[in-house]
C-alpha cells in the first residue's frame, strides 16, 4: 500500500473541509468563470476544489521540502523544460547578476523559494504575520540563503544594497490586492496592480524573470515562463507592468488548478 505523502495528506484534509467554506467556494467559482478559464459551472467547481486542495497540499509539502531537498540533489527535483533557456541560464546559472523574480500565488511559491536559494541568494518580499509564533516559524522555515523582508517596509536603501551586493533574486508575488498601484488587466479583469517590480527594473536595468513554479509530482516542480524582460528607464511603466500581468496569466491558464482562486484579487468589477 502506498504511503501518503505530505501533499496527499494536506489535500485530503482540504477536501474534507471544503464544503464548510461556502463563501470562499463561491468566490473561487465566480473568479474562474469571470476569468474565462471555463464557461461550465461544474468544471469551474472542480477547478476551485482542486485549487483549494492544492493550497493545503503545497503548504504541507513545503514544510517538508527543506528536510528532503539538499544542495546536492535540488536539480533532480526541478524540471526546466517548460521555461525559456535564457531564463533558466539567468536564474540558475548566472549568480553574478542581480535579478527580479516575479510570480503569483500560483504553483508552489513556498517550495520554490527554498529550492532556488541553492542556486543564488534570495530576498523574498512577503507579508509578515501578526502572530509572533507564526512569524518566527516562517522565518526559520526557509533554509539556505533566503532573507524574508516585510512588504510593508518597502524597498529601503539597506534592502537594495543587499540585493545588489549579494547578487540576489528579489522575489515578488505581484497578484496581491493593493489600494494603490495602477489599474490594469489581470486575467482579463480590472485590478489594482503593484508597479514596484517594474519601477525597480527601470531604475536599475536588471532583468525580470516572470513565471511560476508548478507541482508535477511529489517533490517535483517545473519552472514555467518566457524569456527574461529588460525595461529601459524611459519606457512606459504601466505598459511594462501589464506585460508582467500577461506573462503571469499565461502560466495560470496553463495550470489553473494550482492558482489561489479563493482570494479577493478583483475588487473593481
Amino acid at each position: 500500500m502506498k504511503t501518503p505523502c505530505a501533499y496527499d495528506i494536506g489535500s485530503a484534509f482540504a477536501a474534507l473541509i471544503w464544503p464548510f467554506f461556502k463563501k470562499r467556494r463561491q468566490l473561487s467559482i465566480d473568479n474562474i468563470l469571470k476569468a474565462h478559464i471555463t464557461s461550465d459551472p461544474k468544471e469551474a467547481s472542480r477547478i476551485a476544489k482542486q485549487a483549494w486542495c492544492h493550497l493545503a497540499g503545497h503548504i504541507l509539502e513545503a514544510i517538508r521540502t527543506p528536510k528532503l531537498i539538499k544542495d546536492t540533489s535540488w536539480r533532480e527535483h526541478l524540471d526546466t523544460s517548460q521555461a525559456h533557456p535564457e531564463t533558466v541560464k539567468l536564474l540558475l546559472e548566472s549568480p553574478e547578476t542581480p535579478i527580479l523574480l516575479v510570480s503569483s500565488h500560483h504553483g508552489v511559491w513556498e517550495a520554490a523559494t527554498n529550492i532556488i536559494s541553492f542556486a543564488r541568494p534570495m530576498i523574498a518580499i512577503a507579508r509578515v504575520m501578526n502572530n509572533k509564533l507564526v512569524a518566527k516559524w516562517m522565518k526559520s522555515h526557509f533554509r539556505g540563503r533566503v532573507t524574508v523582508i516585510d512588504k510593508n517596509r518597502g524597498f529601503t536603501p539597506d534592502i537594495l544594497r543587499k540585493w545588489k551586493e549579494e547578487k540576489s533574486a528579489m522575489t515578488i508575488l505581484m497578484d496581491q490586492h493593493t489600494s494603490r498601484g495602477a489599474m490594469l488587466k489581470f486575467m482579463g479583469r480590472p485590478a489594482k496592480t503593484f508597479t514596484s517590480a517594474v519601477r525597480l527594473a527601470m531604475r536599475t536595468g536588471y532583468p525580470i524573470v516572470v513565471g511560476s513554479f508548478v507541482r508535477i509530482g511529489p517533490y517535483k516542480y517545473a519552472l514555467v515562463g518566457g524569456s527574461p524582460l529588460r525595461f529601459d528607464k524611459n519606457s512606459d511603466r504601466d505598459a511594462n507592468t501589464q506585460l508582467l500581468n500577461d506573462r503571469l496569466e499565461e502560466a495560470i491558464r496553463k495550470y489553473p488548478e494550482q492558482y489561489l482562486w479563493a482570494h479577493k484579487r478583483w475588487r473593481h468589477d
